[in-house]
């Protein structure tokens, strides 16, 4: 057989193969859903609120640690540097009212927070809703979403408190004017945001330890930021401690509390507030509800036998 009557009977053959259509891959979505998570504290509901998250070095942020320490322990977890850090807000339904714990960067840290707004709205709610704001303390990652990107409150229906001692450090032009140069954008920044609430008069503050709602109370935590505050949530005999920054990165702090981070005000006093609380919520079984642990940022801590503690995550529930 020549070369062309074999390539006719390949042909041929060819032809007589069944057709096969082909189908191009499904595109990727590349998008988490959206960011909320529900829990119960006796009658209190309880809505975890992702910002996003923002890449941090912890490397060179972390302080008080042994050489070596800070990124071993992140490898011992599986995680890189620079290390990507959750943003987390929460929102505590008691009933009778909407209180808002912290309320994300808006759009003060880049494109990749600002997202605790379309979270809320995905959860149920409406920020018209929201009755009180409490923050934990006036850094931007915690207080830039007062401020709806036209200027006008966020929150327009809600009072927000924050301890007196943290608005008279960031809202005082002398205070600014004392700060080193590369701080004092974040008097600013505060000044800026906070302004419209005082103008409004829905600015409250408070001293130290105080019953805010039934059920909800302030606990003076100061170091990371002079009026630093933990805010605990009790109903039913549970208790749930909000901590604001008390702490940063789960896997190198909680089996080391020591460790501190370069954003503290005063790290000699943040730390001993970490230790405290710490001690406090392991030995009692509180439940935690952590800014910058992966969210939704809840669990509960156990002793180890090295003076540390191990992170126990809140067991996944379908149901709240």
């Amino acid at each position: 057989m020549n070369r062309l009557a074999a390539l006719s009977l390949a042909v041929a053959a060819a032809l007589a193969l069944p057709t096969v259509t082909t189908h191009a891959a499904a595109p990727q979505v590349k998008a988490q859903a959206p960011g909320y998570y529900r829990m119960m504290v006796g009658e209190f509901e309880i809505t975890a609120l992702s910002d996003g998250t923002v890449a941090l070095p912890m490397d060179k942020l972390l302080t008080q640690a042994a050489p070596g320490e800070v990124k071993a322990a992140l490898e011992r977890a599986y995680l890189k540097l620079p290390l990507e850090t959750s943003v987390n807000a929460y929102l505590v339904n008691t009933g009778s009212k909407l209180v808002l714990i912290d309320t994300g960067a808006a759009g003060l840290f880049g494109p990749t927070l600002g997202r605790l707004m379309l979270n809320l709205k995905a959860a149920g709610y409406a920020p018209e809703q929201i009755d009180e704001v409490y923050i934990t303390h006036l850094h931007g990652d915690h207080m830039g979403g007062l401020m709806a990107a036209d200027g006008k409150l966020a929150f327009p229906n809600a009072v927000l408190r924050m301890d007196k001692a943290e608005a008279e450090h960031w809202l005082s032009s002398e205070k600014m004017a004392k700060a080193a140069a590369e701080d004092q954008a974040g008097f600013k920044s505060a000044m800026a945001t906070i302004k419209p609430y005082q103008d409004a008069g829905k600015l409250l503050t408070f001293s130290g330890a105080t019953q805010l709602q039934p059920g909800i109370s302030s606990i003076a935590t100061p170091g990371h930021t002079p009026g630093h505050s933990v805010y605990a949530v009790e109903s039913q005999g549970q208790k749930l401690l909000i901590l604001g920054d008390l702490m940063h990165v789960a896997a190198v702090q909680f089996p080391n509390p020591a460790v501190t981070i370069a954003f503290d005000s005063d790290s000699k006093a943040a730390a001993p507030q970490r230790q405290k609380v710490f001690a406090e919520a392991a030995a009692k079984g509180h439940y935690l509800a952590i800014a910058h642990v992966s969210f939704p940022g809840i669990g509960q801590l156990r002793p180890n036998a090295k003076a540390g503690y191990d992170w126990l995550p809140l067991n996944y529930s379908s149901k709240p």
